[in-house]
Protein backbone atom coordinates (compact mmCIF):
# COMPACT_ATOMS: atom_id res chain seq x y z
CA UNK A 1 0.00 0.00 0.00
CA UNK A 2 1.55 3.21 -0.95
CA UNK A 3 2.20 6.30 1.57
CA UNK A 4 0.34 9.31 1.03
CA UNK A 5 0.38 11.06 4.28
CA UNK A 6 2.05 11.64 7.65
CA UNK A 7 -0.20 9.29 9.36
CA UNK A 8 0.88 6.39 7.12
CA UNK A 9 4.18 6.80 7.70
CA UNK A 10 3.17 6.84 11.87
CA UNK A 11 1.22 3.34 11.30
CA UNK A 12 3.85 1.80 9.83
CA UNK A 13 6.76 3.24 12.65
CA UNK A 14 4.64 1.57 15.27
CA UNK A 15 4.63 -1.37 13.39
CA UNK A 16 8.33 -1.14 13.02
CA UNK A 17 9.87 -0.46 16.21
CA UNK A 18 9.54 -1.27 19.73
CA UNK A 19 6.93 0.41 21.50
CA UNK A 20 8.75 1.87 23.89
CA UNK A 21 10.43 3.83 21.44
CA UNK A 22 7.44 4.66 19.84
CA UNK A 23 5.37 5.75 22.43
CA UNK A 24 8.65 7.93 23.12
CA UNK A 25 7.91 9.90 20.22
CA UNK A 26 4.19 9.61 19.87
CA UNK A 27 2.88 10.44 23.65
CA UNK A 28 2.50 13.83 25.84
CA UNK A 29 3.24 14.37 29.58
CA UNK A 30 0.42 13.43 31.82
CA UNK A 31 -3.09 13.31 30.58
CA UNK A 32 -2.07 14.53 26.97
CA UNK A 33 -4.25 17.46 26.96
CA UNK A 34 -2.19 19.68 25.36
CA UNK A 35 -0.91 16.90 23.22
CA UNK A 36 -4.24 16.75 21.53
CA UNK A 37 -5.18 20.04 21.82
CA UNK A 38 -2.09 21.02 19.10
CA UNK A 39 -3.68 18.57 16.65
CA UNK A 40 -7.21 19.82 17.43
CA UNK A 41 -6.34 23.07 17.17
CA UNK A 42 -5.04 23.13 13.69
CA UNK A 43 -7.67 20.35 12.25
CA UNK A 44 -10.56 22.97 13.35
CA UNK A 45 -9.33 25.64 11.37
CA UNK A 46 -11.04 26.19 8.13
CA UNK A 47 -9.34 27.60 4.82
CA UNK A 48 -11.07 30.13 2.65
CA UNK A 49 -11.49 28.59 -0.72
CA UNK A 50 -10.61 31.31 -3.82
CA UNK A 51 -10.73 30.82 -7.64
CA UNK A 52 -9.90 32.25 -10.69
CA UNK A 53 -6.77 33.65 -9.59
CA UNK A 54 -3.68 33.54 -11.60
CA UNK A 55 -1.78 30.64 -9.21
CA UNK A 56 0.59 29.16 -12.41
CA UNK A 57 3.94 30.52 -11.14
CA UNK A 58 4.18 29.52 -6.95
CA UNK A 59 6.81 29.48 -5.15
CA UNK A 60 7.74 27.90 -1.77
CA UNK A 61 10.74 29.36 -1.20
CA UNK A 62 11.42 31.77 1.90
CA UNK A 63 14.20 33.00 4.15
CA UNK A 64 14.88 31.81 7.89
CA UNK A 65 17.05 33.86 9.95
CA UNK A 66 18.82 35.23 7.04
CA UNK A 67 19.54 31.90 4.93
CA UNK A 68 17.32 31.13 1.60
CA UNK A 69 15.78 28.05 1.92
CA UNK A 70 13.34 25.94 -0.47
CA UNK A 71 10.28 25.53 1.67
CA UNK A 72 9.57 27.10 5.75
CA UNK A 73 10.12 24.15 7.30
CA UNK A 74 12.57 23.08 9.83
CA UNK A 75 13.36 19.14 11.14
CA UNK A 76 13.11 20.37 14.64
CA UNK A 77 15.21 18.55 17.58
CA UNK A 78 14.10 15.36 18.91
CA UNK A 79 16.12 13.31 21.40
CA UNK A 80 17.29 9.79 20.78
CA UNK A 81 16.40 10.28 16.75
CA UNK A 82 19.03 7.32 16.57
CA UNK A 83 17.07 4.63 18.51
CA UNK A 84 14.28 5.17 16.02
CA UNK A 85 16.81 4.31 13.27
CA UNK A 86 20.38 3.41 13.35
CA UNK A 87 22.48 6.53 12.85
CA UNK A 88 19.04 8.30 12.96
CA UNK A 89 20.43 11.88 12.94
CA UNK A 90 22.65 11.51 10.13
CA UNK A 91 19.86 10.23 8.20
CA UNK A 92 17.58 13.55 9.05
CA UNK A 93 20.36 15.81 8.32
CA UNK A 94 20.86 14.37 4.79
CA UNK A 95 17.61 14.14 4.06
CA UNK A 96 17.23 18.30 5.08
CA UNK A 97 20.35 18.92 3.14
CA UNK A 98 18.94 17.54 0.43
CA UNK A 99 15.50 18.94 0.41
CA UNK A 100 16.93 22.40 1.22
CA UNK A 101 15.61 23.16 4.89
CA UNK A 102 17.32 23.31 8.12
CA UNK A 103 17.90 20.48 10.79
CA UNK A 104 18.34 20.99 13.96
CA UNK A 105 20.41 18.84 15.95
CA UNK A 106 19.13 17.89 19.88
CA UNK A 107 21.51 17.92 22.87
CA UNK A 108 20.50 14.68 23.56
CA UNK A 109 20.94 13.23 20.04
CA UNK A 110 22.51 9.79 19.87
CA UNK A 111 24.96 10.93 16.83
CA UNK A 112 27.57 13.14 18.21
CA UNK A 113 27.29 16.79 16.77
CA UNK A 114 31.21 15.73 15.30
CA UNK A 115 29.33 12.60 13.81
CA UNK A 116 26.98 14.12 12.32
CA UNK A 117 29.05 17.34 11.22
CA UNK A 118 31.43 14.90 9.10
CA UNK A 119 28.38 13.40 7.53
CA UNK A 120 27.22 15.96 5.85
CA UNK A 121 27.86 19.43 3.32
CA UNK A 122 26.08 22.02 4.63
CA UNK A 123 26.35 23.21 8.57
CA UNK A 124 23.17 22.56 10.51
CA UNK A 125 21.39 24.04 13.77
CA UNK A 126 22.09 22.81 17.49
CA UNK A 127 19.62 22.94 19.98
CA UNK A 128 20.90 23.36 23.54
CA UNK A 129 20.02 22.28 26.84
CA UNK A 130 21.92 24.57 29.62
CA UNK A 131 23.04 22.36 31.83
CA UNK A 132 23.37 23.14 35.67
CA UNK A 133 27.08 22.41 35.38
CA UNK A 134 27.68 25.54 33.45
CA UNK A 135 31.24 24.33 32.37
CA UNK A 136 29.85 21.33 30.03
CA UNK A 137 27.50 23.75 28.68
CA UNK A 138 30.02 26.44 27.36
CA UNK A 139 32.04 22.83 26.01
CA UNK A 140 28.81 22.75 24.10
CA UNK A 141 28.57 25.62 22.83
CA UNK A 142 32.23 25.74 21.37
CA UNK A 143 31.95 21.86 20.20
CA UNK A 144 28.50 23.61 17.91
CA UNK A 145 30.77 26.62 17.01
CA UNK A 146 33.78 24.37 15.76
CA UNK A 147 31.24 22.45 13.72
CA UNK A 148 30.29 25.74 12.33
CA UNK A 149 26.70 25.17 13.15
CA UNK A 150 25.02 28.16 11.39
CA UNK A 151 21.70 28.93 14.19
CA UNK A 152 21.67 28.26 18.26
CA UNK A 153 18.26 26.99 19.43
CA UNK A 154 18.22 27.22 23.00
CA UNK A 155 15.33 25.19 24.39
CA UNK A 156 13.87 26.80 27.96
CA UNK A 157 10.91 24.97 28.65
CA UNK A 158 12.50 22.23 29.91
CA UNK A 159 14.09 23.62 33.77
CA UNK A 160 11.56 20.36 34.93
CA UNK A 161 10.70 17.29 33.39
CA UNK A 162 6.98 17.06 32.91
CA UNK A 163 6.44 13.65 33.98
CA UNK A 164 5.13 10.77 30.46
CA UNK A 165 2.92 8.25 31.63
CA UNK A 166 3.54 6.07 28.52
CA UNK A 167 7.47 5.96 29.11
CA UNK A 168 7.46 5.08 33.01
CA UNK A 169 4.64 2.15 32.14
CA UNK A 170 7.01 0.83 29.04
CA UNK A 171 10.56 1.17 30.83
CA UNK A 172 12.12 3.27 28.36
CA UNK A 173 15.98 3.74 28.90
CA UNK A 174 19.04 4.96 27.07
CA UNK A 175 20.17 2.62 25.99
CA UNK A 176 17.21 0.17 25.45
CA UNK A 177 18.02 -2.63 28.04
CA UNK A 178 16.45 -6.26 27.42
CA UNK A 179 13.86 -7.76 29.74
CA UNK A 180 11.59 -9.79 30.07
CA UNK A 181 8.54 -7.23 29.24
CA UNK A 182 9.97 -6.13 26.51
CA UNK A 183 11.92 -9.38 24.88
CA UNK A 184 9.20 -10.33 22.93
CA UNK A 185 8.46 -6.91 21.59
CA UNK A 186 12.14 -6.27 20.52
CA UNK A 187 12.28 -10.00 19.25
CA UNK A 188 9.77 -9.21 17.07
CA UNK A 189 11.47 -6.15 15.25
CA UNK A 190 14.84 -8.25 14.00
CA UNK A 191 15.38 -5.55 11.56
CA UNK A 192 15.69 -2.70 14.37
CA UNK A 193 17.25 -4.80 16.81
CA UNK A 194 19.94 -5.89 14.56
CA UNK A 195 20.50 -2.37 13.08
CA UNK A 196 20.33 -0.29 16.24
CA UNK A 197 20.76 -2.41 19.07
CA UNK A 198 24.23 -4.07 17.54
CA UNK A 199 25.23 -0.28 16.16
CA UNK A 200 28.48 1.13 17.61
CA UNK A 201 26.10 4.08 19.48
CA UNK A 202 23.40 3.35 21.53
CA UNK A 203 24.06 6.13 24.18
CA UNK A 204 23.94 10.42 23.97
CA UNK A 205 26.65 11.15 21.68
CA UNK A 206 26.99 14.56 22.77
CA UNK A 207 27.57 13.78 26.32
CA UNK A 208 30.42 11.84 25.91
CA UNK A 209 32.28 13.83 27.79
CA UNK A 210 30.32 14.49 30.82
CA UNK A 211 31.92 14.37 34.04
CA UNK A 212 30.22 10.68 34.54
CA UNK A 213 30.43 9.39 31.49
CA UNK A 214 33.23 7.33 32.64
CA UNK A 215 31.42 5.60 35.40
CA UNK A 216 29.55 3.89 33.01
CA UNK A 217 25.97 4.70 31.11
CA UNK A 218 23.70 4.20 34.66
CA UNK A 219 25.87 7.16 36.15
CA UNK A 220 25.85 9.49 32.84
CA UNK A 221 21.94 9.26 32.85
CA UNK A 222 21.59 9.85 36.65
CA UNK A 223 23.99 12.51 35.60
CA UNK A 224 21.42 14.29 32.75
CA UNK A 225 18.56 13.62 34.99
CA UNK A 226 19.86 16.05 37.32
CA UNK A 227 21.26 18.11 34.78
CA UNK A 228 18.05 20.76 34.08
CA UNK A 229 18.52 23.30 35.56
CA UNK A 230 14.99 25.18 37.77
CA UNK A 231 17.60 28.23 38.47
CA UNK A 232 17.50 29.60 34.83
CA UNK A 233 17.14 32.45 33.89
CA UNK A 234 16.44 35.37 31.65
CA UNK A 235 19.55 36.41 32.59
CA UNK A 236 21.09 33.18 31.27
CA UNK A 237 20.16 33.72 28.08
CA UNK A 238 22.70 36.85 28.25
CA UNK A 239 25.35 34.65 29.20
CA UNK A 240 24.67 32.10 26.51
CA UNK A 241 24.23 35.53 23.55
CA UNK A 242 27.99 36.71 25.01
CA UNK A 243 29.69 33.23 24.12
CA UNK A 244 27.82 32.52 20.84
CA UNK A 245 28.29 35.16 17.83
CA UNK A 246 26.01 33.41 15.54
CA UNK A 247 21.95 33.04 15.05
CA UNK A 248 20.22 32.89 18.52
CA UNK A 249 16.88 31.51 18.26
CA UNK A 250 14.84 30.61 22.29
CA UNK A 251 12.17 27.83 21.65
CA UNK A 252 9.54 27.18 24.13
CA UNK A 253 7.75 30.67 24.27
CA UNK A 254 3.69 30.56 24.66
CA UNK A 255 3.20 34.10 26.35
CA UNK A 256 3.68 37.10 25.18
CA UNK A 257 5.61 38.57 28.16
CA UNK A 258 8.08 36.23 27.90
CA UNK A 259 8.54 36.57 24.14
CA UNK A 260 9.00 39.99 24.72
CA UNK A 261 11.74 39.23 26.74
CA UNK A 262 13.38 36.76 24.44
CA UNK A 263 13.86 39.97 22.10
CA UNK A 264 15.15 42.11 24.68
CA UNK A 265 18.04 39.15 25.18
CA UNK A 266 19.04 39.19 21.23
CA UNK A 267 17.53 35.74 20.03
CA UNK A 268 16.47 36.30 16.41
CA UNK A 269 14.21 34.61 16.48
CA UNK A 270 11.78 32.36 18.67
CA UNK A 271 9.58 29.32 18.16
CA UNK A 272 6.33 29.71 19.54
CA UNK A 273 5.93 26.06 21.24
CA UNK A 274 4.95 23.92 24.24
CA UNK A 275 7.32 20.85 23.58
CA UNK A 276 4.44 19.08 21.53
CA UNK A 277 2.55 18.44 24.51
CA UNK A 278 5.67 17.14 26.49
CA UNK A 279 5.86 19.22 28.90
CA UNK A 280 3.13 21.00 30.71
CA UNK A 281 -0.44 19.54 30.15
CA UNK A 282 -3.63 21.50 30.00
CA UNK A 283 -1.49 24.57 28.68
CA UNK A 284 -2.48 26.48 25.23
CA UNK A 285 -1.91 24.45 22.09
CA UNK A 286 0.89 26.27 19.70
CA UNK A 287 -1.61 27.29 17.19
CA UNK A 288 -3.88 29.06 19.93
CA UNK A 289 -0.72 31.02 21.40
CA UNK A 290 0.98 31.80 18.31
CA UNK A 291 -1.42 35.24 16.99
CA UNK A 292 -0.95 36.86 20.11
CA UNK A 293 2.71 36.46 20.27
CA UNK A 294 3.26 37.28 16.60
CA UNK A 295 1.23 40.35 17.84
CA UNK A 296 3.93 41.09 20.48
CA UNK A 297 7.12 40.75 18.96
CA UNK A 298 6.54 40.07 15.20
CA UNK A 299 7.34 43.22 13.90
CA UNK A 300 10.75 42.97 16.20
CA UNK A 301 12.01 39.48 15.28
CA UNK A 302 10.63 36.03 13.09
CA UNK A 303 8.29 33.77 14.69
CA UNK A 304 8.37 30.24 13.95
CA UNK A 305 5.95 27.85 14.80
CA UNK A 306 6.33 23.81 16.47
CA UNK A 307 3.99 21.66 17.76
CA UNK A 308 1.15 18.97 15.86
CA UNK A 309 2.06 19.89 11.79
CA UNK A 310 0.94 16.32 10.11
CA UNK A 311 0.76 18.48 6.62
CA UNK A 312 1.25 20.85 4.61
CA UNK A 313 -2.39 22.33 4.93
CA UNK A 314 -1.13 22.86 8.50
CA UNK A 315 1.53 24.59 7.45
CA UNK A 316 -0.31 26.84 5.70
CA UNK A 317 -2.64 27.53 8.32
CA UNK A 318 0.52 28.78 10.63
CA UNK A 319 1.71 30.81 8.35
CA UNK A 320 -1.33 32.28 7.83
CA UNK A 321 -1.79 33.83 11.53
CA UNK A 322 1.85 35.41 11.01
CA UNK A 323 4.53 32.57 11.75
CA UNK A 324 7.81 32.60 9.38
CA UNK A 325 8.45 28.95 9.11
CA UNK A 326 7.43 25.63 10.69
CA UNK A 327 9.12 22.73 12.45
CA UNK A 328 8.31 19.07 12.54
CA UNK A 329 9.02 16.60 15.08
CA UNK A 330 6.97 13.24 15.32
CA UNK A 331 6.32 13.91 11.66
CA UNK A 332 10.14 13.17 11.17
CA UNK A 333 10.39 10.46 13.44
CA UNK A 334 8.14 8.83 12.20
CA UNK A 335 9.37 9.33 8.76
CA UNK A 336 12.33 7.93 10.12
CA UNK A 337 11.64 4.92 11.79
CA UNK A 338 9.75 3.42 8.27
CA UNK A 339 13.72 3.75 6.77
CA UNK A 340 16.45 6.54 7.73
CA UNK A 341 16.80 9.06 4.71
CA UNK A 342 15.34 7.75 1.89
CA UNK A 343 11.64 7.80 4.02
CA UNK A 344 12.29 11.78 5.43
CA UNK A 345 12.45 12.65 2.03
CA UNK A 346 9.44 11.25 1.17
CA UNK A 347 8.00 12.85 3.71
CA UNK A 348 8.76 15.67 3.00
CA UNK A 349 7.59 15.62 -0.13
CA UNK A 350 4.67 14.72 0.67
CA UNK A 351 4.61 18.10 2.68
CA UNK A 352 5.97 20.21 0.20
CA UNK A 353 3.05 19.01 -2.27
CA UNK A 354 0.28 19.25 0.19
CA UNK A 355 1.28 23.00 0.90
CA UNK A 356 1.65 23.49 -2.77
CA UNK A 357 -1.58 22.35 -3.78
CA UNK A 358 -3.46 23.94 -0.87
CA UNK A 359 -1.84 27.65 -1.61
CA UNK A 360 -3.09 27.05 -4.92
CA UNK A 361 -6.42 26.65 -3.75
CA UNK A 362 -6.50 29.40 -1.54
CA UNK A 363 -4.87 31.61 -4.17
CA UNK A 364 -1.41 32.23 -2.90
CA UNK A 365 1.19 32.52 -5.26
CA UNK A 366 4.00 33.63 -2.82
CA UNK A 367 4.10 31.54 0.48
CA UNK A 368 6.07 34.73 2.04
CA UNK A 369 2.78 36.59 1.17
CA UNK A 370 0.45 34.30 3.03
CA UNK A 371 -2.19 36.67 5.66
CA UNK A 372 -4.47 35.42 7.79
CA UNK A 373 -7.20 36.30 5.09
CA UNK A 374 -7.07 33.27 3.36
CA UNK A 375 -9.20 31.69 6.98
CA UNK A 376 -12.36 31.66 7.15
CA UNK A 377 -13.80 34.31 9.62
CA UNK A 378 -16.74 34.37 11.90
CA UNK A 379 -19.30 37.61 11.73
CA UNK A 380 -17.52 38.18 14.83
CA UNK A 381 -13.94 38.43 13.05
CA UNK A 382 -12.53 35.14 15.01
CA UNK A 383 -11.79 32.23 13.07
CA UNK A 384 -13.43 29.34 12.53
CA UNK A 385 -12.52 26.83 14.48
CA UNK A 386 -10.67 29.06 17.18
CA UNK A 387 -11.44 28.57 20.32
Amino acid sequence: MPITNVQDFRRLAKGRIPRAIFEYGDGGSYDEVTLRANRDDLENLRFRQRVMMDVSGRSLRTRIVGEDRSMPLIIAPTGLGGLFYADGEIHGALAAEEAGIPFCLSTMSICSIEEVRSAVRDPFWFQLYVMRDRGFTRSLLERAAAAKCSALVLTVDLQVGGQRHRDIKNGLSVPPRLTLRNAFDVASKPQWALSVLMGKRRSFGNLQSAPSSKDGLASLARWVADQFDPSLTWDDVGWIRSMWSGKLIIKGVLDEYDARQAVSCGADAIVVSNHGGRQLDSTDSSIGALPSIVDAVGSTTEVMFDGGIRSGQDILKALALGARACMIGRAYLYALACGGKKQVRSMLEILRKELDTTMALTGVPDVTRVTSDILLRRRDGSFVGER
